[in-house]
């Protein structure tokens, strides 16, 4: 009460600040503000580095079979890891090496690769308004656009974290997966058949799963059944590869059908 009156008394005033200093009683020094930061705004939280890490390391173990299929269609270690390091989307790069394999030209393999690939240009239109900087930088974050990475992303509730998390799953995913090609292709000759430990079930097993969250509403189910009847039926009639292309047609058939899927809704 004293201080208060003192305060009144002088015309002081106190500012406005969560730091101030009050003085001890019977003195009136002026009030002292601290410029430390608190100690929660200097230590953040990124759970999402944590996830991306966790993401990563399970995709290493995909990168893995894949540089064991890649060294059984005659690639070298430094093919494989170039064609990981620069491709970077695993469907592609097991369309591609699984077409070569089955016997089937470059041509064919390479559609296979670009139709899968296709649904990274979607991500790169989604993450684009969350990606700021240089060109090189942005150049960088389109290398990094994949579903894990897009994934991570937009899932965040808090839209500044967004970013970074785009960061987080990118880079973890791209060591991690080259990580995984290198271990696989210098360890594919003493495995022996892939096929003996299930590596060559590795990919498609993770393809479902990715696939899952789309067949929880109508369109996805008959896109996914449209597109499986059309590969079953070409199947003996094309070439190694090209089923995969045709394929392709269950999503215009399902959006004549049945129209667009619902839009995905992120956590708030």
């Amino acid at each position: 009460m004293e201080y208060g009156g003192r305060l009144a008394t002088t015309g002081a005033r106190l500012p406005d600040h969560p730091e101030a200093v009050l003085p001890t009683a019977g003195r009136y020094p002026s009030p002292v503000i601290s410029s430390r930061p608190p100690i929660r705004s200097r230590l953040p939280r990124r759970p999402y580095v944590r996830d991306g890490i966790v993401i990563g390391a399970a995709t290493g173990i995909f990168g893995v079979a894949f540089g064991v299929l890649a060294g059984t269609t005659g690639l070298s270690v430094l093919q494989g890891l170039t064609l990981s390091m620069l491709v970077f989307t695993g469907a592609s790069q097991f369309a591609a090496v699984g077409v070569v394999a089955a016997g089937g030209d470059p041509a064919t393999a390479l559609g296979s690769a670009l139709l899968l690939g296709a649904r990274n240009a979607f991500y790169g239109m989604t993450m684009a308004a969350h990606i700021h900087g240089s060109l090189a930088k942005r150049a960088l974050a389109a290398q990094l656009t994949l579903d894990e990475s897009t994934a991570l992303a937009i899932g965040q509730g808090d839209p500044t974290d967004i970013e970074g998390a785009f960061w987080a799953g990118g880079v973890a995913v791209f060591v991690f997966w080259n990580l995984g090609t290198v271990v696989g292709a210098l360890g594919g000759q003493a495995i022996g058949d892939p096929s003996a430990l299930g590596l060559d079930a590795a990919f498609p097993a993770g393809f479902i799963a990715l696939i899952m969250p789309a067949l929880r509403h109508r369109a996805g189910q008959v896109a996914a059944l449209s597109g499986l009847t059309i590969a079953l039926v070409a199947l003996p009639l094309t070439r190694p590869g090209l089923p995969i292309v045709l394929a392709a047609a269950g999503a215009l058939i399902a959006y004549l059908v049945v129209g667009p899927p619902p839009p995905a809704t992120t956590p708030s």
